[in-house]
């Protein structure tokens, strides 16, 4: 099967992808903010004055965001503080508000959603199972929208893209409909909105209208959505940025003053802006403007599923989520952040009710706080440019930067003020709740090793050095443990120990594990199904021998394995179903963790293959970390032993670097040389992106018969007391239609109890 990409490729697909959220804006900021000044009687004065300071405002903080997208390119850069610039507390609070804001942008959007719908449909108002009628409508779009884009960036582009395509063009129509109609007049600014006396309302009616650049931190997220090298992708990204911000402000700087002149904001049955749209454009368009209101709002509910999406990639590479919170699926994006946010969503709109009312302090408050996070993130690392190099252009940057920080945390302190009561103290409470627990994970998990700076050292040495010291250790295999329970499907392991037995003299013990409170005759039992099997075996010419224990599997097979000196062990589960399998690949994860010999683990499917391996075609699986290279001499040894052709794959996931597959290809093109001198036949591949989807379809085109790997990556094994198999380790186990050979990963400075370090015992 041809891999297919599920990524964004264009600026104009990344728009209508994530712009869903700020091309809504102008649909609803005018109204608070033309309210506050008329009935304050000063909109002749202070409107111009506030419309042109956001229009400042979002020219600067889209030109900082294009630097935050050059700088942080993993989908973590919402709020452009990097782990690298500010330590480990910046990305803990800019994941902590990030991931608030996303969920309120879900839930801003689908109560709005349900709104709109009322306002047609009155039996929206009933109740159904004692539910209303509202709440179930929200919960099933919530689903719907989480299916739609669990299954790619791409899909969900074409999904709701035509929503955001169609405000889009909406508000192009107003602008060109507003010059032809009214002329081409823009707002004008007075002196006077800045005296003692108006300069509050100038401010206030600035912070309103500012909730325009809700969602334009979706963008710095969307860099990981597109194809291509990062700098390629931030440029993309900042092309679709453009394309939604620049549509917004101009609807602001041209429609802005026909809103103000032809609406009446102390309306409440009607928007200032659905007023205008009915005056200048032809036609009665309100329920056409309805069913775009409702699916552009889907748009921005997904697009902020999107941004969560996204933001767990950088967080899973950097150890502040576990693993599989941040692991791809066949499309390949990560579906279970974004299924957790739709839970919450659904728990909040069973608990608080559908009104956007109710969320809507807190959603604005976190608005404020990511843009001025941003700006004094930029503002620090532009001056610490403007030392090294100083140059009129950084001079300039800096300027713009520092006057947005300036105003977006005015505006931040506008709306605490304004919001605290309603909501935003909440703030105080749910950020340091998720800025401990990312500080708890990473502690856990420990921080990532920097696997790159390692590929550097290693390709900076002379041509022909030996890239793994450890390769060429020799490999004993001359006891292998097969546990057996009496299920026919536990027996497929043996053919595979009768064929190590004969290539290598070893002698194979079977093992049962019964549970404590079996009786003498269970045990019996149990000890004639061995023997019998024994005998097989023995006639097969295979020393084997018995053996009966009582107590938890995983525990009794590790400290077996231990005492007796074990080489291998073969393991077979019989998991099926998605639950099946979960349970019986945390049986091997514990056999992992309780032993350090090397597993081979057989999950028997309907394929053959699944049970069957002649260790004719070995998929090796590293990441060019120190630890991934532990399979190496087992790989090496069964390549000569058995006449193996062996694959290197690497997939250049989870790195900034655009020069990452780059170094992976060398890498692994050194070890293929060094493996080709011993007259091993080896092939090396550098692609996919999803780590656990690309082993199984390289394995499975590519015909190998065993896959190889360790229990941890370049994830590193500080996080091995906590979390005993790598998230791609575990799906792989669980998912793959091939044994798979798996070591069990040691610090790489560590001897393994018996062994030379990074081999086995000679």
């Amino acid at each position: 099967m041809a891999h297919v990409a599920h990524k964004l490729k264009g600026s104009l697909e990344g728009a209508l992808a994530g712009g869903g959220d700020p091309a809504t804006s102008p649909l609803y900021v005018f109204g608070p903010f033309l309210k506050l000044l008329v009935v304050a009687g000063v909109s002749h004065v202070t409107f111009g004055a506030s419309v042109w300071l956001a229009v400042i405002t979002v020219i600067t903080v889209s030109a900082m965001y294009r630097l935050v997208m050059i700088w942080v390119t993993d989908g973590s850069g919402g709020s452009g503080l990097s782990e690298e610039e500010f330590g480990p507390w910046a990305v803990k609070i800019n994941a902590g508000i990030t991931v608030v804001e996303y969920t309120l942008t879900f839930l801003v959007s689908m109560t709005a959603l349900v709104t709109f719908l009322a306002d047609r449909l009155a039996l929206l108002d009933r109740r159904l199972l004692g539910l209303p009628m509202r709440t179930l409508v929200a919960i099933g779009l919530s689903v719907l929208t989480g299916y739609v884009v669990n299954r790619g960036p791409r899909v969900a582009a074409r999904a709701f893209g035509p929503a955001t395509a169609a405000i889009l063009l909406l508000l192009w129509v107003m602008i060109g409909t507003t010059i032809y109609r009214r002329g081409f007049h823009l707002p004008a600014i007075h002196g006077q909105a800045f005296t003692p006396r108006l300069l509050p309302f100038t401010l206030g009616g600035y912070a309103r209208i500012l909730a325009l650049m809700t969602g334009i931190e979706i963008f710095a997220n969307l860099v990981a959505a597109y194809e291509g090298p990062a700098r390629r992708r931030s440029a993309k990204a900042f092309g679709s940025l453009v394309i939604v911000m620049g549509t917004t402000t101009l609807t602001m700087l041209i429609v802005g003053p026909a809103i103000l002149a032809l609406s009446n904001p102390l309306d409440p049955n009607v928007s200032v802006f659905t007023q205008t749209m009915d005056q200048l454009l032809p036609g009665p368009l309100s329920y056409l403007g309805t069913l775009i209101g409702i699916a552009v709002l889907l748009s921005a509910a997904a697009a902020s599923a999107q941004g969560v999406q996204n933001l767990s990639l950088g967080l899973r590479y950097r150890h502040y989520i576990p693993g599989y919170l941040g692991q791809k699926n066949r499309f390949d994006v990560a579906d279970r952040p974004v299924w957790l946010q739709v839970a919450i969503c659904v728990l909040c709109l069973l608990v608080f009710g559908t009104r956007e009312e109710t969320y809507l302090a807190l959603y604005a408050a976190g608005v404020f706080i990511l843009l001025s996070l941003t700006g004094w993130a930029a503002v620090k690392r532009l001056v610490r440019e403007l030392r090294r190099a100083p140059s009129l252009s950084l001079v300039a940057m800096l300027s713009g930067t520092g006057l947005a920080s300036t105003l977006t945390t005015g505006a931040t302190l506008v709306i605490f003020e304004e919001r605290f009561r309603e909501g935003a103290w909440a703030y105080l409470l749910m950020i340091p709740a998720l800025y401990f627990g990312f500080g708890w994970f990473r502690w856990r998990l420990g921080a990532p090793p920097a696997v790159e700076d390692r590929l550097g050292r290693l390709l900076a040495a002379l041509p022909g050095s030996p890239v793994v010291r450890g390769l060429e250790a020799d490999v004993a295999l001359r006891h292998v443990l097969v546990p057996l329970d009496r299920r026919p499907t536990a027996e497929f392991s043996l053919a595979i120990a009768q064929a190590i037995a004969r290539h290598y003299g070893a002698r194979v013990t079977l093992l049962s594990v019964l549970h404590p409170s079996r009786t003498l005759a269970d045990e019996a039992e149990a000890r004639a199904y061995l023997s019998d099997v024994a005998d097989q075996l023995g006639a097969a010419g295979v020393e084997t021998a018995v053996v009966t224990l009582r107590g938890k599997p995983a525990d009794e097979i590790g400290a077996f394995a231990r005492q007796a000196s074990v080489d291998m062990i073969l393991l077979t589960t019989d998991g099926r179903g998605r639950w099946q399998r979960w349970l019986q690949a945390s049986a091997t994860a514990e056999v992992i963790h309780q032993t350090t010999p090397p597993l081979i683990v057989l999950r028997p499917t309907d394929d053959w293959q699944s049970v069957r391996t002649r260790f004719a075609r070995l998929l090796v699986a590293l990441d060019g970390s120190e630890i991934a290279e532990q399979v190496l001499p087992y790989a090496r040894e069964f390549a000569l032993r058995f006449r193996s052709e062996v694959l290197l794959l690497s997939v250049p996931e989870g790195s900034d670097s655009d020069e990452a597959p780059a170094n992976l290809r060398s890498y692994l093109d050194r070890l293929r040389l060094q493996l080709s001198s011993e007259g091993v036949q080896v092939r090396a591949l550098v692609e996919g992106s999803a780590p656990a989807h690309t082993i199984l379809r390289v394995a499975e085109t590519n015909g190998a018969d065993l896959i190889m790997m360790v229990s941890h990556g370049r994830g590193g094994v500080a996080r091995q007391a906590h979390v005993p198999v790598g998230s791609v380790t575990d799906r792989v186990v669980q998912e793959a239609c091939r044994p798979v050979f798996l070591v069990s990963a040691t610090p790489p400075s560590a001897e393994r109890p018996g062994h030379t370090a990074g081999a086995t015992r000679p």
